[in-house]
Order: structure tokens, then C-alpha cells, then sequence
């Protein structure tokens, strides 16, 4: 399959760290079944920090995104190793110094933050600045919502205006949302709504991947590069690629990834 240099490293990286891993009996937090999982905590050393650091300041520079951005922010607590990885890397390699934030699970009230109280850690915030939010994956999108939220709390306590440009995530679940019956439970089987699709209705943020799951899988699959499946690492066969194909049947969106 044609693919990117830069997404061609990312799979096999994901690959390497075993950040991407598939087992039986997987789930998501909204209780949906998965075949497989993403877990970006796996780059936790600072070889790995910064090689991820590395592929989303190549899609930023892409973008053309570092031209329309002053803080680069992450949703605790896995985006803010991220912000901050982005922020070296695009420094070192590009020569663009750019600060970043993170927020708060807890608002704190002592210290710098003793009269106001403090939704972020270092600050940056500014009257006009423009904000680049940066992830891991996504499935219901909820985390980003709730960093809109933290963003828009900040606005009105401080009297100022903040724009959120864009939304970047390393791998794009393709997948829609959860659906729930009138008690709450999950409704397994059943198509919900594209997440992303509903985000940029909603608050008319662009948002771009480094890579889509059905990209890094059929890769996978086709150049049979050793991956973690049930705690062995092999080439995914023709029976994990099958039962992945008829997930995303089930659960995927229709749209191409972004």
C-alpha cells in the first residue's frame, strides 16, 4: 500500500514499542468489544518521546499549522508527555520554539495559583493566543470536550479570547461512537455517529491524524512485521486481519481517515 515516510516509520514504531497490541477479550471504556488497542504510554523513554515528539512536528510543519499557533496543549494526562514532546522537537528540528500546557485534573489553589486558582500548569495562556490541541488517539472524543470546557472556564474567569486552531491525534480509531439504550447500558452491534464528523460540527475545529488504524493494520498485515497478539509477537495472520476486518465493518466509519 502507498504511504507516507513519515507514517510508514510511525507503524512500524507503534510496531517496535508494542504500542499497538491485539488480544481476545479486549474492551474499550464505553464497554464495547476490541480486537486491538493503542496505548501511546509505551513511548516512555526519551529515544521514544522524542521519535513521537518527531511525527507530529513533521504533520504540523505539513500543515502549515506552526504559522498559526503560539501554545501547543495536551489533555492530561498522556497529551501533556505529548505537548511537551512536540515542543522539543519542533525546536530541534525545525528551529521553532513554541511553549506548551497541559491541564489540570484538579484545580490548584496554593502557590502562583493561591488568589485565582489554576486550571493549567505552566500558564501560557494569553488574550488572542491561538492553541494546537494534541492527543493520543480518540473513540468518543469526551477528553477533548472536556479540554474545550477547561479552555472556555479559563476565557471567562480571565476576560479573554482564545482560539483552539486545529486538533492533532497520532492514530485514528476510524470508529463511531458508542450507542446506549434508555438505562445507560451500551448497545453492542449497534452504529453510532463519526466522532470526528460531530466534533467539527460542533466547534468547527479542523482535526488531522499522523495515521488511521486501517492504514497501520493492512501495513501490518501486508509487510508481516512482528506485532504482540495474545502476548505473542508474530505477523498478524489471516485470522487476526479477518476478525479486525469485521470489527470495523461493525464499529468503523465510512469516511477515509484525515
Amino acid at each position: 500500500m502507498e504511504l507516507t515516510f513519515t507514517k510508514r516509520r510511525f507503524i512500524l514504531s507503534l510496531a517496535e514499542t508494542r504500542s499497538i497490541f491485539f488480544m481476545d477479550g479486549l474492551r474499550l471504556k464505553d464497554g464495547r468489544p476490541t480486537p486491538y488497542f493503542v496505548n501511546l504510554g509505551r513511548y516512555s523513554s526519551g529515544k521514544y518521546s522524542y521519535e513521537l515528539g518527531s511525527y507530529f512536528s513533521e504533520l504540523i510543519v505539513e500543515k502549515g499549522l506552526d504559522k498559526h499557533v503560539d501554545i501547543i496543549v495536551g489533555p492530561s494526562y498522556k497529551g501533556s508527555a505529548i505537548a511537551q514532546a512536540i515542543s522539543i522537537c519542533l525546536f530541534k528540528e525545525f528551529g521553532i520554539d513554541l511553549p506548551f500546557d497541559y491541564d489540570r485534573k484538579e484545580i490548584k489553589v496554593h502557590g502562583e495559583a493561591t488568589k485565582l486558582g489554576s486550571l493549567f500548569v505552566n500558564n501560557h495562556f494569553f488574550d488572542g493566543c491561538r492553541v494546537l490541541i494534541v492527543d493520543d488517539v480518540l473513540t468518543s472524543m469526551a477528553t477533548k470536550y472536556e479540554l474545550l470546557d477547561k479552555i472556555k472556564t479559563l476565557c471567562q474567569e480571565k476576560s479573554m479570547a482564545v482560539k483552539v486552531v486545529a486538533l492533532l491525534i497520532a492514530v485514528d480509531r476510524e470508529q463511531v461512537t458508542a450507542v446506549y439504550d434508555k438505562d445507560g447500558s451500551v448497545m453492542l452491534g449497534v452504529k453510532g455517529s463519526d466522532p470526528i464528523v460531530d466534533f467539527k460540527n460542533n466547534t468547527g475545529i479542523e482535526v488531522y491524524s499522523i495515521v488511521g488504524i486501517r492504514e497501520v493494520v493492512e501495513y501490518l498485515y501486508q509487510e508481516k512485521i512482528p506485532v504482540l497478539v495474545n502476548d505473542t509477537i508474530r505477523p498478524l495472520d489471516d485470522s487476526v486481519k479477518k476478525t479486525f476486518d469485521s470489527y470495523m465493518e461493525m464499529y468503523g466509519v465510512t469516511r477515509k481517515c484525515l
